[in-house]
Formats: structure tokens, sequence, C-alpha cells
């Protein structure tokens, strides 16, 4: 049994971020995710991409951002169960959780920290009958290493975020050929990634098909051509050698679903005080919550997760005062 002061379900930036928070105020964590690694959807889904939004960072790739949350929490000796799902949650006598992983590993705390990202999740995937004939041979549903494209024909299909930025990324001289494919004729991404798509698509950079869909794809083991259904031109053959069909993904709970937490439209409410749930020593942080004015932004994770171990450090030791105290009047961070 593995024993420490608050069990964190999820080993995303927000999760990872929690380790430091708790760490000041000499608060033990460990961390337990289904994925193999530690990053969440950072290290496992785009590790490359660049991320605008972290203070004092004017651009930074996910995957560096989560080596240097790594390295912030070292001092502190997080440990971590990977490649396991929390799959049951039960109080024993002595008031404590005990959380058992789908392996059997069991973990024993006061205080539990969800911070699970989206939760479980899967790709939107177009209906094609063939499409998986293609996953992994010229069909992928999200970008784990861009080099992958380089001099390569690739087709984006989405009016999201996610395609926006890739379609922008790839055509600025990685792939031979970049074309994006959305059903409308606008897009609902950020308008500055919007107005960058278009101002390349008239240099010709980017083929910009609108009032389109990918209906169809073909090949001999690998993918080689997809046929559009444009709403003028009707159906057109394209060579490629890669499709990215960026529709987002599917999120769900999992078992989380089952602990007796108030859930509204896949997310945990909480009480925007300190994230707490409605179950006594159980917090939700980063994506997974819900509260009124919630942005899904990795920065609002790391407020909510600072803000949450001053209640989990009162939880644990009720008789004893909080005193905070600046980081940068600690004389340096140690851990234990």
């Amino acid at each position: 049994m593995i024993e420490t002061d608050i069990i964190i379900i999820g080993a995303g930036p927000c999760g990872l971020f929690t380790v430091f928070e708790a760490g000041l105020l000499k608060l033990r964590c460990h961390l337990i995710d289904s994925l193999p690694i530690a990053g969440g959807q950072l290290a496992e889904i785009y590790p490359k991409k660049p991320i605008y939004d972290i203070p004092g960072f004017p651009s930074v790739l996910a995957g560096d951002l989560v080596d240097n949350l790594m390295e912030q929490i070292k001092p502190f000796h997080p440990g971590f169960t990977l490649g396991e799902r929390v799959e049951q949650v039960k109080k024993d006598e002595d008031n404590m959780f005990l959380v058992k992983s789908s392996r059997g590993t069991v973990h024993k705390a006061p205080v539990i920290a969800i911070a699970g990202g989206l939760g479980c999740f899967e790709p939107r995937k177009p209906p094609i009958a063939k499409i998986s004939d293609f996953e992994d041979k010229g069909v992928d549903y999200i970008v784990k290493d861009p080099e992958k494209f380089a001099n390569k024909r690739v087709i984006i299909s989405g009016g999201g975020d996610s395609a926006l930025d890739w379609a922008l990324y790839l055509a600025n001289g990685l792939a031979s050929e970049v074309s994006l494919v959305h059903r409308r004729s606008s897009f609902r991404g950020h308008p500055d990634s919007v107005d960058k798509v278009m101002a390349m698509a008239s240099k010709g950079k980017i083929n910009l098909i609108t009032e389109a869909e990918v209906v169809d794809v073909s090949g001999n083991g690998h993918l080689e051509s997809v046929q559009i259904k444009q709403k003028q031109e009707g159906l057109i053959d394209k060579s490629v050698d890669h499709w990215l069909p960026l529709f987002g993904l599917t999120p769900s709970l999992g078992p989380i679903a089952d602990w007796g937490l108030n859930i509204s439209k896949n997310s945990i409410e909480v009480d925007t005080f300190d994230y707490s749930t409605n179950v006594p020593g159980i917090f939700a942080i980063g994506d997974i919550n819900t509260y009124p004015g919630k942005l899904k932004l990795i920065l609002c994770g790391f407020h909510e997760a600072t803000l949450m171990v001053q209640s989990a450090f009162k939880m644990i030791y009720p008789d004893q005062k909080l005193s905070f105290k600046y980081t940068t009047v600690m004389g340096g961070i140690k851990g234990f």
C-alpha cells in the first residue's frame, strides 16, 4: 500500500504543479495516471505544439513545459503510479481514502485531488467505413511528432484551433503541401489564427477548401488519396500522404462518474473558494471541473491548485497554523 498526504489523480500540468504548491507546505504527493508517462495530453498527444499563454513564456513547447514542471517538483520527491487507471475510491475505518487502480495498486491518503484533464477521451472519427484500415498508415487523429510530415502532402480537416494551428505549423516550411478542408466557410478558431490562415492561403502556402469534407479514403497498405465532396465542385480526388481529421476529443469521466460527486455535463462541480467537491476531502482542479465563469486554461488550473492545497493542509493538519510565505523569501526550495 502506498501512503501519502495527497493522492493526485492525473499527472498533467495541473497535477504536476499541485506537487510544487503542496511541497511548499511540506505535504507529500503521489500521482496516478492511466498514461504511461507524466505530462498528460501535453506529453502524450502534442509534445511539439507551442503554447502561448503561460506567463513568462512568449512561447513554450508542450513537452518542454512538462520537462520544466518535472524539474520544478524534483525537490519534493513525488511518487508516481503510471499506466494504471483509478477504478475504486472508498473510505477506511480511519476515515482515510483508499484508492485502487486497474492493476490492483492501493493508495491511501486523507485528501484526493482530481486533476484528470478531460478524463478519458477518444478522438472524434469521421463516419468513413474504411478509415480504420489507414489509421497510423496515413490517417492520424493527433500530432505527436510533426517531423513525421516533413516534405509530405498533408490534408487537415477541421475548423477549430487545433486544425488551424497545425495547418499554420506544417505550412511554415515543413510539409511540402498543406490543404485545410472545412465543411463551413467560416472558422470557429481564434480570430488571430483564422487571419493567419487566410493570409497564408492568399500566398498559396495553404490550399484552403471550404464548404467541403473528406468522404472517402483509398490506398494500398498506406493512404494514397482522399475524396473530397465540395459544395460547388462536387467530388474531388486528391493525392495525399497524410490526412489529419482534427475534430476534437470526446471526453468521458470513466469510473469517476460513480464516486458520488456532483456532475454537470461530464465535469465535476466545485466550490471556487478552494475547488472542493461535494465529497469532503476530494477536490477537482483543471479542465475536469466546472463552475460559473470557468475557463479551460492551464494557467487557471495552476491557480486552482494553489488555492486547493491551502485547504488540503488545514484538513490534514487541523491543529497547525498555516503561515503563507512568498517563495522569494523562503531562502530556496528544499524538499523532504
